[in-house]
C-alpha cells in the first residue's frame, strides 16, 4: 500500500481530487491533506510518503519550492504536479526538478487513474531493485528471510559501514541485534536498519536522511555513533559520506567504504572516517610504510638469525602499539613474513603456506595488541623452528618421530591434525611422510596400530572383555571395534580368540609334549 499526501489550496478541489482518488481500485492511501506548502514539508518530515500530488500556486510556500525541498528529504518521492493551462511555464520548470507527471484542472477520473497507475509500477519497480541491490553485500543466510518494514522505501538514507574494532573485547555485543538496538536508541526517532555483511567483523548501516537534523555534521553524527557504542562497550572504525546514497549505487558506495576502511582502521582507538576525501588523496599521505625495516626482517629470517629477529620485533611492537598503526600496515607487515618463511621451506612443504596463512590470521583475533604481540613472538618462533627442522630431516627421520609419538598415545584419540601440532608441520605433509613410509593413509596407519594392540591385549589378557579393550583403544564403540577389527584382520573378536589364538595354545602344547 502506497501513501499519498495532496497539496492544493482550494478545498473544492482538494476533495474532488480525493474522493475521485478514493474511488479507484488502487494500492493506495490518502494518508493526508494540506492547503499550502509548509504544512505539507513537515507531513512529509513526519511520516512516509510515496506520492505527492501538488497544486502550483499557493499560498506561504509555492508547489516548486515544496518540491525541491520534499526530494532533499525524499528523492524517490513520486510528484504529479497539479495545473491549469495559464500555470505552463510553471510545470516547464518543474519538470526540470524531475517531476513524474502532471495533471491538468479540472482533474478528471481517466487522467488521474492512467497517470496513478504509471506512479505505483515505478515504485514498486524501485522498491524490488533496492532491496535486490542489497544481495551481493548481505550475509547470504540473513538476506534470505529478513522482511523490510514500508519506512525502509520513504527516505533518502545515509550509509554507513562499522567495523569491530582489531585487539578488543566485547564479542558479546558483536551481533545485529546489539548493533541495531543500540543505534535505534541513539538516532531515535528515525529509522535505522542493521545488516550483516559478508565481511564477519563489519555491518552495513542505512540511516533515514533525516537524522541529519539532529547533528550540524555527518562527521558528527558518526564519532556520536562511535562513542554511544563505545560506552555500550563495542569499540569500532564507522565510515560514512555527506550525501546519502544515491538511488542504484548502493553497492558501488559500500565497497568504496570499506576499502577506505581496510587502508585507514587503526590498531587502538576506533575512528570515523569521511569518504569526502578522495581515497587516492588519502592512501597517498598515509603510505608511509618503512621498507628498509621489513627488508631487515627478511633478512633476518633468511639468515636463520632467531634472537636477533625476536628482540628486533618486540622492541617494533612497543613501538607500533605507541604511534597507533594502521591495521593494514601491520597486515602487510605479516604477509611478508609468511612470503618470507613460506618461501624458504616450499621444497618440503608446498602446502606450509596456507597453513602459516591460517595459523597468523588467528592472532587478529587477540583482545588485546599486547596480546596480539606476545601470540606474534610465539608464531615466528615456531616459523624458525620450522625452518631448521626442514633443514635437517627427511621423510624417514620424521616418521620415526612420528611413529614413535602414534604409538606412545596408542590409547588416546589421535588425529592428524594433533600429530601436526605436535610437530608445527601442516597436516598434509604429515600425510605425505606416512604415505611415503608405510603406503597406507593417516587412518589406515594408525588403526592398524590399534588393532595389532589389541590383538596383544587378547594374547596377554584372555580375561579382559572386549569392551574394555575398545574403550581402552578409544573407539567410539564395541560395535564399531568389532566391525574395524575384522576389516583388518579377517575374524571378528570372538572368533580371533577362539580360533586363531585357542589354536596358538594347541601348537605350543604339542611342541612341549
Amino acid at each position: 500500500m502506497y501513501n499519498v499526501l495532496i497539496v492544493e489550496d482550494s478545498k473544492p478541489i482538494l476533495r474532488n481530487i480525493t474522493t475521485l482518488l478514493c474511488s479507484l481500485d488502487l494500492p493506495v492511501t490518502v494518508v493526508a491533506t494540506a492547503t499550502n506548502g509548509e504544512d505539507a514539508l513537515e507531513i512529509i518530515r513526519q511520516q512516509p510518503v510515496h506520492l505527492l500530488l501538488t497544486d502550483i500556486r499557493m499560498p506561504k510556500m509555492d508547489g516548486l519550492a515544496l518540491i525541491e525541498q520534499a526530494k532533499l528529504i525524499h528523492p524517490q518521492l513520486k510528484v504529479v504536479l497539479i495545473s491549469g493551462y495559464s500555470d505552463f511555464e510553471y510545470t516547464r520548470k518543474a519538470l526540470n526538478l524531475q517531476v513524474f507527471d502532471y495533471l491538468l484542472k479540472p482533474v478528471e477520473r481517466q487522467q488521474l487513474s492512467e497517470v496513478m497507475n504509471r506512479a505505483i509500477e515505478q515504485l514498486s519497480r524501485h522498491a524490488h531493485n533496492e532491496v535486490e541491490m542489497l544481495k551481493d553485500i548481505i550475509e547470504p543466510v540473513y538476506y534470505g528471510k529478513m522482511e523490510l518494514n514500508e519506512q525502509f522505501q520513504h527516505y533518502a538514507k545515509l550509509m554507513f559501514i562499522v567495523r569491530k574494532q582489531p585487539f578488543t573485547a566485547g564479542r558479546a555485543g558483536w551481533n545485529r541485534e546489539a548493533l541495531q538496538h543500540r543505534l535505534s536508541e541513539l538516532f531515535a526517532p528515525h529509522a535505522c536498519w542493521v545488516f550483516p555483511t559478508y565481511f564477519p567483523k563489519q555491518f552495513l548501516v542505512l540511516v533515514n536522511g533525516t537524522v541529519t537534523g539532529k547533528y550540524s555534521t555527518v562527521y558528527e553524527c558518526m564519532e556520536s555513533a562511535r562513542r554511544h557504542l563505545y560506552s555500550h562497550g563495542i569499540d569500532a572504525t564507522i565510515g560514512g559520506q555527506l550525501q546519502p546514497a544515491e538511488p542504484g549505487k548502493l553497492p558501488e558506495l559500500y565497497y568504496r567504504l570499506t576499502e577506505m576502511i581496510n587502508e585507514h582502521q587503526r590498531i587502538n582507538q576506533g575512528t570515523v572516517l569521511d569518504s569526502g576525501v578522495p581515497l587516492s588523496q588519502i592512501r597517498s599521505e598515509s603510505e608511509n610504510g618503512d621498507p628498509f625495516l621489513a627488508a631487515n626482517f627478511v633478512e633476518m629470517i633468511r639468515g636463520r638469525r632467531k634472537e636477533q629477529f625476536e628482540l628486533k620485533l618486540t622492541e617494533q611492537l612497543a613501538k607500533w602499539s605507541g604511534e597507533n598503526l594502521r591495521l593494514a600496515e601491520l597486515e602487510r607487515f605479516i604477509g611478508l613474513l609468511i612470503d618470507t618463511f613460506a618461501h624458504l621451506i616450499t621444497e618440503q612443504d608446498s602446502d606450509n603456506r596456507l597453513s602459516l596463512e591460517e595459523s597468523s590470521a588467528q592472532l587478529f583475533d587477540r583482545e588485546s595488541f599486547a596480546g596480539f604481540g606476545r601470540d606474534l613472538l610465539d608464531w615466528s618462533g615456531l616459523c624458525f623452528e620450522m625452518l631448521q627442522a626442514h633443514q635437517r630431516k627427511n621423510a624417514q627421520e620424521w616418521f620415526q618421530q612420528v611413529d614413535e609419538y602414534v604409538k606412545m598415545n596408542m590409547y588416546s584419540p589421535l588425529s592428524i591434525t594433533d600429530v601436526a601440532r605436535k610437530f608445527h608441520i601442516s597436516p598434509s605433509y604429515i600425510s605425505r611422510i606416512i604415505k611415503k613410509c608405510t603406503q597406507s593413509t593417516f587412518v589406515q596407519y594408525y588403526t592398524k596400530l590399534k588393532i595389532n594392540e589389541a590383538c596383544k591385549l587378547m594374547e596377554g589378557r584372555p580375561d579382559m572383555k572386549f569392551k574394555e579393550i575398545s574403550d581402552a583403544l578409544s573407539f567410539s564403540d564395541q560395535h564399531y571395534f568389532s566391525k574395524v577389527f575384522k576389516e583388518y584382520m579377517g575374524y571378528n573378536p570372538t572368533e580371533y580368540r577362539e580360533q586363531v589364538l585357542a589354536g596358538q595354545d594347541g601348537e605350543e602344547k604339542g611342541i612341549r609334549g
